[in-house]
């Protein structure tokens, strides 16, 4: 698809122009999960609100939302669609405010601690939020994974260390040790930590398979809890699972300083090193 600005609230893709009232209901459906709440979050029947996605879909000749369970999820396309917007908006908004973007779980964190500081945090994928910073978008880049950073020889600051914990439903198979692992099928979460999971299922001679490819932990976790052969490793600072690969995962929450002409940026990350510390513990993170 080619993107173009079109406006303040609108973007043209293949000479065709999406207003603000799509990205609307797209950022709100990623939020919720749900048509219904969205459309009730919108105040607008929830008629209305399939019937302007699906005239979306028409237009773009791609699916952006898919059924999951009870639920509504952006599909791929529909994930590229709102990033896409979401990138429109921050180069356009002219603030003084701290502008972050990062991976969903090192954003998540930083946005529960966000006070004193006034901070626009946009959550993504790494890979998306290290695009972002390329084109001098946001002024810190968050990492869920510093692989990008250790790839580029790029300095980071780690502010945090995290570890991954086995997702499964209740009625699924007990996993007691590493052998338990054989044959499993996961779900995948792209641009997350989980590299490290698998990695260390390779280290284990450990035969897996990857099932689904998802864009958030949050997707991953519904997708595991609605079935009995689906399993996924997820951050442990927001999910709570077993622990049999902790020492195999852990990494570090980290940041990078993309804007060097805001005081405001060295002030924010010298907080999140000091003061910020127990905010970040009481998240469920592990200290530095």
């Amino acid at each position: 698809m080619k993107f173009q600005s079109e406006g303040l609230i609108s973007l043209k893709i293949n000479d065709d122009i999406y207003d603000y009232k799509l990205y609307q209901s797209l950022e709100s459906l990623a939020r919720t999960k749900s048509q219904r709440r969205s459309a009730k979050e919108l105040n607008i029947s929830h008629t209305v609100f399939n019937r302007r996605l699906l005239k979306a879909e028409q237009k773009l000749g791609l699916k952006i939302t898919q059924k999951v369970g009870n639920g509504t999820l952006l599909t791929e396309a529909g994930t590229d669609l709102l990033n896409e917007y979401r990138k429109y908006i921050i180069q356009i908004k002219k603030t003084s405010n701290i502008n972050i973007a990062g991976g969903h779980i090192s954003s998540g964190l930083l946005e529960s601690i966000r006070q004193p500081f006034n901070i626009n945090v946009y959550s993504s994928s790494d890979k998306d939020a290290f695009e972002l910073a390329k084109r001098g978008a946001v002024d810190i880049l968050t990492l869920d994974d510093p692989l990008i950073a250790y790839e580029l020889n790029i300095d980071f600051t780690p502010i945090a260390y995290d570890y991954l914990v086995l997702i499964s439903n209740p009625n699924s198979k007990e996993i007691k040790s590493i052998n338990d692992l054989e044959d499993l099928e996961f779900v995948n979460v792209e641009g997350s930590a989980q590299r490290l999971a698998w990695n260390s299922l390779e280290h284990y001679d450990i035969n897996y398979s990857l099932k689904h490819t998802v864009n958030s932990q949050f997707d991953a976790f519904k997708l595991v809890k609605n079935s009995e052969n689906l399993y996924s490793f997820l951050n442990a600072s927001y999910f709570k699972g077993n622990e049999i690969l902790k020492f195999d995962t852990r990494h570090v929450i980290s940041v990078i300083k993309v804007n060097e002409d805001k005081p405001e940026v060295d002030e924010f990350i010298e907080f999140l090193l000091n003061d910020g510390q127990e905010l970040i513990e009481k998240q469920g993170f592990t200290l530095i």
